[in-house]
């Protein structure tokens, strides 16, 4: 079974201060460009898409309107981000192109050969069993179809560093984090071909260091008017924390793709 917490981690507090520091529909970093990157040289014109951990919506809009799929599913777990993403999808009059699916963990709630492409956006790291979800995304794959990612993890599959396990404990979520060498073994043994992994901390190090500064500086009354100083204060506090594991290293953004064969 695909496991991961139940409980809502990204409440209409957290939708707005992450949405206010990564874009309007984005709860992860890098915006639209970077969903670009992972999917850079994808056709996915005419595709049906799953989005894994679609949060409130943006990723999964913007595969309709930039990339050209003919439909997009966006699945969470969390029924906050959904309801946000179904009246997004609602305003910018995409119903008819995308649908949104909260269901509890556990398998995915799809057949077998229901997509030609999955996607997903910094979701993965709260699943704990990476062989049981790639199992599964490769079960909802049709035979040719491509899996592309980007994911939160460590550079380690060890015992996490004091500075790494500061991070987390300041996070609060549920992370499940794990190497970029144990996602492509479990990619590997679900029956992907094709696997590559790219590591993106160089550049998150980098873009990460300026969401601290905007946090402290412009950005800081903006977001503390629409979720409250201590809020604020309490992410600073964090940012700070993934600072240094950014900085050694041990925190790896990574880009993830795969492809199930066809025979």
């Amino acid at each position: 079974m695909i496991e991961t917490a139940a409980e809502p981690e990204y409440d209409d507090t957290a939708i707005r201060f992450l949405e206010a520091l990564w874009g309007d529909g984005y709860l992860s970093p890098g915006g639209p460009d970077e969903v670009d990157r992972v999917v850079e040289g994808l056709s996915l014109k005419g595709k049906t898409i799953l989005d894994i951990g679609c949060g409130s919506g943006g990723i999964t809009l913007h595969l309709v309107e930039r990339h050209g799929a003919a439909h997009v599913t966006g699945f969470d777990v969390e029924q906050p981000v959904i309801e946000t993403a179904r009246q997004r999808a609602a305003a910018r009059g995409l119903t008819d192109r995308t649908s949104f699916i909260q269901a509890a963990p556990g398998p995915l709630p799809f057949a077998d050969h229901a997509f030609d492409a999955v996607f997903s956006k910094d979701a993965l790291l709260h699943v704990p069993d990476k062989d049981a979800l790639f199992a599964e995304i490769f079960r909802v794959l049709k035979p040719g179809g491509v899996f592309a990612a980007s994911n939160w993890m460590i550079s380690h599959d060890g015992e996490p560093s004091p500075d790494m396990k500061a991070y987390v404990a300041a996070e609060g979520l549920s992370f499940a984090m794990a190497s970029p060498a144990r996602y492509a073994q479990a990619m590997r043994r679900a029956g992907f071909a094709d696997v590559t992994v790219r590591d993106r901390n160089p550049w998150y190090r980098d873009v990460a260091r300026g969401e601290l500064e905007k946090l402290k500086g412009p950005l800081y009354p903006t977001v503390a008017a629409a979720v409250g100083a201590a809020y604020v204060d309490k992410n600073i506090r964090t940012w700070e924390a993934m600072q240094k594991v950014l900085d050694s290293g041990e925190h790896r953004p990574t880009h993830l793709r795969g492809r199930k064969p066809v025979g």
